[in-house]
């Protein structure tokens, strides 16, 4: 299979799709691989560490869309990409739907076999090719509201741990998962006061036991959300339902009653963002204000650690690129159910569930879609 490797253009993206030891991986596999020039110079590697791992190297986006059997991505393609997409072409990236119609609605029309990172599952049932993604965030979203809550910034002139004799942030997790895990490590590790609310009991259970009294856990319920978030310095919002839009769990009221200059980090903005006055920011301006509380949803945050990003994405994604080079799509999807649930788009159908209700598309079983 000709797999194409095309550079991120999302504003301040800079990871890519495949490391050269992936490519490299890939040509063992008996496949070839070319590489938009300049793709991976966000994370240290020029076009001659791509040639020596055994690629092409294309002068132009253009060329790799053409000629390549699969594109393998970081980033859903924007507006330009997803014209260059064709019918049968695969498509194997972050593709975040729900909260996109503008972006669903091409993917229909190229055709294309569109299999998302983020809906790809475990016998689990956790998110395997998310998760490292997720890991980043989480860690990077105490990094981002420490900042933020600097003066200059617009928060409250806080430091995250503070210091003997002044108390630290007050800093509240909504949602455990992966993201909530790996903020709440961070936190605590900068000695901040930290609670995390969810809903599950197993999940506040097993955060209790790995990090012990420092700990806050609390059992989500409105009153409780209301009680700890307007009483918060930062929030960070890390819930998720796989493949469908974030639940807006912090209301506008609820942000117009926090304190002036507290801060909100919206982790599930990708998914259109767990906090109702949420939208998407980017590297360049991330950050906005409403009703004196700052606002930080930048929609690829792991971007901004583009090297440590794309070496844990690739450790991930790469078995299943493989397997989609290897096998062909059609069978390494059936193979699979956990790699089915990938499958968003096939043949100008939808084949995520959670998708099509949040776009009020039909849902055609994958399996169908397939024609399997």
């Amino acid at each position: 299979m000709h797999i194409g490797v095309p550079k991120e253009i999302k504003t301040h993206e800079y990871r890519v799709g495949m490391t050269p030891t992936s490519v490299r991986e890939a040509i063992t596999h008996g496949h070839s691989v070319t590489i938009e020039t300049g793709a991976g110079d966000g994370i240290g590697c020029n076009d001659d560490h791509y040639r020596d791992a055994g690629a092409d190297i294309a002068g132009a986006a253009a060329d790799v869309f053409a000629t390549a059997d699969m594109i393998v991505k970081v980033k859903e393609p924007q507006a330009v990409e997803r014209k260059m997409l064709r019918e049968g072409q695969i498509l194997f990236t972050y593709l975040h739907l729900a909260p996109d119609p503008d972006q669903t609605r091409d993917l229909i029309d190229s055709g294309a076999i569109c299999i998302a990172y983020e809906t790809v599952t475990d016998a689990n049932g956790g998110l395997p090719l998310l998760a490292p993604m997720s890991q980043v965030a989480g860690r990077m979203s105490i990094q981002a509201g420490a900042h933020c809550l600097e003066r200059e910034n617009g928060g409250k002139g806080i430091l995250l741990g503070g210091v003997p004799g002044v108390a630290p942030a007050k800093v509240v997790v909504v949602g455990g998962g992966v993201v909530g895990e790996n903020a709440i490590y961070m936190a605590l590790g900068m000695a901040a006061d930290v609670t995390v609310l969810d809903r599950n009991i197993d999940v506040l259970g097993n955060l209790s036991e790995r990090f012990g009294a420092a700990l806050r856990t609390v059992y989500s319920t409105r009153g409780a959300l209301e009680q700890y978030v307007l009483d918060a310095d930062l929030v960070i919002g890390g819930v998720l339902v796989k493949g469908a839009e974030a639940p807006k769990l912090v209301s506008a009221d609820m942000v117009s009653d926090m304190s002036k200059g507290a801060v909100l980090v919206d982790v599930a903005i990708d998914q259109g963002g767990c906090f109702e006055t949420s939208h998407a920011t980017t590297h360049a301006e991330p950050t906005y204000v409403v009703d004196e509380v700052v606002h930080y949803c930048v929609a690829n945050m792991p971007g901004a650690v583009p090297r440590t990003s794309t070496y844990a994405l690739n450790n991930v994604t790469l078995p299943f690129a493989l397997a989609l080079a290897d096998k062909g799509y059609k069978q390494a999807l059936s193979d699979s159910p956990h790699f089915l649930g990938g499958l968003n788009v096939c043949d100008g159908k939808v084949t995520c569930e959670a998708v099509a209700r949040s776009l009020d598309y039909d849902y055609v079983d994958p399996l169908k879609a397939l024609g399997i």
